[in-house]
């Protein structure tokens, strides 16, 4: 017999026989089990079903959802933020894939829309940028590369911007109505936290929160505004022994680029302290934060500094004098008398917080319990509505900043949550999407296979920061640029002109409600 035809049969051999051990092993494996029923009355069929199970939700995202049932974010949701960070466009053709039939809010357009050139804005200074320019599309080849690009960075006028903490020592003055919500080093890796930062830096006007895991050299990569979050673990700021290190704080508050500080109570997607799981916790994260290596990491619940609204404002005012920032609380909106006991108390004292940011409840997270993400706290539009309308009763509306969050990821439903009674928007999700998210839902594993939420350095190396750098930046101006395009067709100058007699909402019967109607019962506490 030939050398060949020995090849041959080895090579037969090994596809027919080698596949052949393996099914056996795996059935008599699976019937002796005891774990699993399917597995041990139909071995080779139960462990295709679980095959199936498995890859479930790439095949339903990719295959089966329709473009606006995915869940948290549908692939429109995803392409209207993707197209706008590769391309800096925002445009679609044909017409709109949202349902009109159904309930929802509507901005209401003016028979005079506002020209370009009566806008209040600021192109001033032009953004030097990348984006992507596609050579050839068709269903075989795909072909595309990036460009330098000039943009407008679409910013408010001085005359309109945003002031926060205008009785601190050093007021936080803003120019753009977008930042990057709370997400800390170690929830994300180092790369994804610096292609942020020197993304945000880039589009100017703009600041990122660093999350309660503390302040990090990879905020401070780019010249971005920082808010600094302060969470109930003090991560950043703790002594050794778990108490408020204030001389930490003063060291970090110096810093030129940090602006203000928030205290956070609560997180929509989590009304409890934060979670980081060991894995993530490397020394570098550790050092940062002030607890043990490879440990996984919970922080209280709240506060122990502080159990009232009495001792809160302690805490505040404290902050405030030794930092000389303006110092604010991020809450999750539950009851509308604690917001009317929390404003009531604001005009009794004439103390309170600079800012307040309202998290709502269909905000994401890194790590959570199904129930408290599923079912506690108020979503952002009911929730800033509330906050908007305790604070005008008891007349100190403007005496705070209030900053929305809650999946307001395009223009029209920043603007909406603005004609509720939001200065300021935080974007967290979308920001992970021009960082390369591809929504895997591995965030609490870290094993995000792109390199976003994960500290592993061999995942990161699939995160380019040179490249998504230009997608944060782009991504950022284009929603600029929109805002001020809804606020002209709005009939208004600027989107810090939107107001509850811009925004109408249509009932499950199609009937036209104004905001007044929808804020009944809102207005006084029970």
């Amino acid at each position: 017999m030939s050398g060949l035809m020995i090849t041959l049969l080895i090579l037969v051999g090994l596809i027919i026989v080698v596949p052949l051990c393996m099914v056996a092993y795996l059935y008599y494996f699976d019937a002796k089990q005891p774990q699993h029923a399917v597995l041990r009355n139909y071995p080779l069929l139960g462990k295709v079903r679980y095959i199936f199970e498995k890859i479930g939700p790439e095949m339903r995202q990719y295959l089966f959802d329709d473009d606006n049932s995915g869940k948290p974010f549908s692939r429109e949701d995803y392409k209207n933020v993707i197209i706008p960070a590769k391309y800096q466009n925002n445009m679609l053709s044909f017409g709109s894939k949202r349902d009109f039939d159904r309930e929802g809010y509507f901005i209401r357009n003016a028979m005079f829309p506002k020209q370009s050139d009566e806008l209040q804005v600021d192109n001033s200074g032009m953004i030097d940028t990348k984006k992507y320019k596609i050579e050839e599309d068709d269903l075989f080849k795909r072909k595309e590369h990036m460009e330098e690009a000039q943009s407008k960075p679409w910013l408010l006028t001085d005359e309109n911007a945003v002031v926060i903490g205008e009785n601190a020592r050093h007021p936080f003055k803003v120019k753009g109505l977008v930042g990057m919500s709370a997400m800390s080093y170690g929830s994300l890796g180092d790369r994804a936290v610096t292609a942020l930062s020197i993304g945000l830096g880039m589009a100017t006007g703009t600041w990122m929160n660093t999350g309660e895991g503390g302040l990090s050299p990879y905020h401070l990569k780019g010249d971005v505004d920082i808010i600094m979050q302060i969470g109930p673990g003090l991560f950043g700021v703790r002594t050794p022994e778990g108490e408020l290190d204030f001389n930490e704080l003063k060291k970090k508050a110096e810093l030129k680029q940090v602006k203000a500080i928030e205290l956070k109570l609560a997180q929509g997607a989590k009304a409890r302290g934060g979670h980081l799981d060991g894995s993530k916790v490397t020394p570098e994260i550790a050092e940062i934060r002030g607890v043990e290596p490879w440990k996984t990491v919970d922080s209280p619940n709240r506060f122990k500094e502080f159990h009232d609204l009495e001792s809160m404002f302690d805490l505040i005012d404290k902050i405030r004098e030794v930092s000389g920032l303006p110092v604010g609380i991020k809450m999750v909106v539950g009851h509308h008398n604690d917001v009317h006991h929390l404003a009531n108390y604001m005009k009794e004292t004439g103390r309170g917080p600079d800012f307040i940011t309202v998290d709502g409840s269909e905000g994401g997270t890194g790590a959570t319990y199904q129930e408290l993400a599923d079912s506690v706290g108020l979503p952002v539009k009911p929730a800033v509505m509330t906050l908007h309308q305790a604070l005008k009763a008891h007349g100190v509306r403007d005496r705070v900043k209030v900053i929305a969050s809650g999946k307001l990821f395009t223009p029209d439903r920043i603007a909406v949550v603005l004609g509720m009674g939001a200065d300021l928007v935080n974007i967290a999700r979308a920001f992970m999407f021009t960082a390369g998210c591809i929504m895997a839902q591995r965030c609490h594993t870290n094993t995000c296979p792109v390199g976003v939420a994960t500290t592993d350095p061999k995942l990161q190396k699939a995160l380019v920061i040179d490249e998504k750098k230009y997608r944060v930046a782009n991504y950022v101006l284009t929603i600029r640029e929109g805002l001020f395009t809804t606020a002209a067709a709005a009939g208004l100058t600027s989107p810090t002109e939107f107001t509850e007699e811009n925004i109408a909402y249509q009932d499950e019967k199609g009937r036209i409600l104004t905001l007044d109607q929808l804020y009944e019962g809102l207005k006084q506490p029970s």
